[in-house]
């Protein structure tokens, strides 16, 4: 048994859903992640259910839309957006639903937001992967001030949590270790967006390689803990808006051997040129 790698729809941005699933075939992933977006394809179970079939992609993870750009999505009441996720998951035949804490505005929301995403698990049969966020920072230079945007906290270790998602860019902007991350979340750890970051007020969800983490060190620590064997999963998603189509495919394919090599050890001659590029910042 081996880990699945996936590709997020968010990395190709303002690329589309279809063109998602194209690529990962092209490149050689395992299947796609599906963030709930405005677009119309990504809330269409009918439509993903046909692209999975034509690309021979499965869907391995449905992101909720539980983000601040997503408000507007599945509605405006976040539990229904959960359920609605949970139920795309299920006609997708996806094992997990990534979703976010509540933000500290939505108090009825997070007093019933642990036992509530217990409750759905155990019912569901779904992982309902919650996801480690950071506190929010000014961008002027002089301030130091974070702000606790998220209820009952951006940090999921200790908190309960049956599965949880780690996610290295928000690791990185957190100021955390995801290492140390990963070692103390231990089996409830079922679902990594692989990408990088560097500390400081912005979530940039870099290539693995370009920020400050240890990103081959938690690929090579979840290889070593049992985390196939719990269904987890590792999800490529990085930011790509600034990149050509031809930059953006060197950056997917070179993530894609990143994984492939810290995961299994080796260097899998079936996943196509180029692959072996490292990208780090200027």
């Amino acid at each position: 048994m081996s880990i699945p790698v996936g590709l997020s729809t968010a990395c190709v941005v303002p690329g589309s859903v279809p063109d998602t699933f194209a690529i990962a075939q092209d490149l050689g992933y395992d299947g796609v992640e599906i963030m709930v977006w405005s677009e119309k394809a990504s809330q269409d179970a009918t439509r993903l259910a046909a692209l999975v079939e034509k690309f021979d992609q499965p869907v391995l993870a449905v992101h909720a839309p539980t983000l601040l750009v997503t408000r507007g999505v599945f509605g405006v009441d976040p539990w229904d957006k959960v359920d609605r996720s949970i139920e795309l998951a299920h006609y997708l035949e996806a094992p997990t639903v990534v979703l976010h804490p509540p933000f500290f505005w939505q108090t009825r929301y997070a007093r019933s937001f642990i036992a509530g995403v217990a409750q759905r698990e155990a019912t569901t049969g779904i992982h309902l992967a919650v996801e480690n966020m950071f506190t929010w920072r000014p961008r002027h230079a002089h301030s130091t001030r974070d702000f606790q945007a998220y209820s009952p906290t951006w940090d999921p270790v200790g908190q309960g949590y049956k599965s949880v998602t780690l996610d290295i860019s928000h690791a990185a902007t957190s100021g955390s270790d995801a290492l140390a991350m990963a070692r103390s979340l231990g089996p409830t750890l079922r679902h990594l967006h692989l990408t990088d970051g560097v500390p400081g007020p912005l979530d940039d969800h870099l290539l693995p390689g370009q920020g400050n983490q240890d990103c081959a060190g938690v690929l090579r620590h979840l290889a070593a803990t049992g985390f196939e064997a719990g269904g987890g999963q590792v999800v490529v998603e990085v930011t790509t808006r600034s990149m050509t189509a031809a930059q953006r495919l060197e950056g997917l394919a070179s993530a894609l051997a990143f994984a492939r090599e810290h995961l299994e050890g080796g260097e899998p001659a079936h996943i196509p040129e180029p692959t072996r590029k490292r990208y780090r910042r200027g």
